[in-house]
C-alpha cells in the first residue's frame, strides 16, 4: 500500500501539532512487519512513529491550505456561541474537538475559552488548555501562510479582542 504522506511533507498530528515526515520505516512489531511513519514534531523537535495504516485513525492529516486561514480567523471572531455552564462537561467537550484534529475544531474551542474567560475566572485546566490550543492553531497557520509564528499569534490575538 503506497504511503498517504510521502517524506518531506508536513501533516499535523492531532493535540501535538505540526510535524514533518521524516521517514517511512518498516519495522516488526508483535512478529509483524509494520510500516510506520516518523514524524519529527517541528515544535519539540520530538519524534513520534505511527503506523502508516493507522493514519486515518488518529486522524493524521495535511496542514490546512493557505486559503483556509479566512475562514479560520472568522471563527475566532464569533460571539454567538453557546458556552455550557458545567465545567466538567465544558471540558470534555473542547478535549473532543482538539482530538478530532480539525483546526476549525480548535479554533472554536479558543475562541470559546476566551469568551468564557472575559465572563469570569478560568481554571487552571482551562488556562492550560487555552495556551495549548493557540499554540496549535498559530503554529499550524503559520506553516499554511508561511508567516512567522510571532506575527501569526499577534495577528491571532488582535482578531480574539477586536471581536
Amino acid at each position: 500500500m503506497p504511503a498517504l504522506f510521502p517524506v518531506g511533507k508536513k501533516v499535523v498530528y492531532p493535540t501535538h501539532g505540526v510535524a514533518r515526515v521524516e521517514a517511512i520505516e518498516e519495522k516488526v512489531v508483535s512478529g509483524e512487519r509494520q510500516d510506520f511513519y516518523v514524524l519529527r514534531m517541528l515544535g519539540n523537535g520530538m519524534t513520534v512513529l505511527v503506523p502508516t495504516r493507522k493514519a486515518q485513525q488518529v486522524r493524521l492529516r495535511e496542514v490546512i491550505r493557505r486559503t483556509e486561514v479566512p475562514k479560520v480567523m472568522a471563527i475566532l471572531r464569533r460571539n454567538d456561541l453557546e458556552i455550557c455552564p458545567s465545567w466538567n462537561r465544558r471540558y470534555k467537550d473542547h478535549q473532543e474537538r482538539i482530538k478530532s484534529g480539525s483546526l476549525y475544531e480548535v479554533a472554536l474551542v479558543l475562541r470559546k475559552l476566551v469568551l468564557l474567560q472575559k465572563d469570569r475566572c478560568l481554571s487552571f485546566g482551562e488556562k492550560k488548555m487555552l495556551e495549548t490550543v493557540r499554540q496549535l492553531l498559530v503554529s499550524e497557520i503559520s506553516h499554511a501562510a508561511g508567516i512567522d509564528e510571532g506575527e501569526v499569534g499577534r495577528m491571532v490575538d488582535r482578531t480574539i479582542t477586536a471581536a
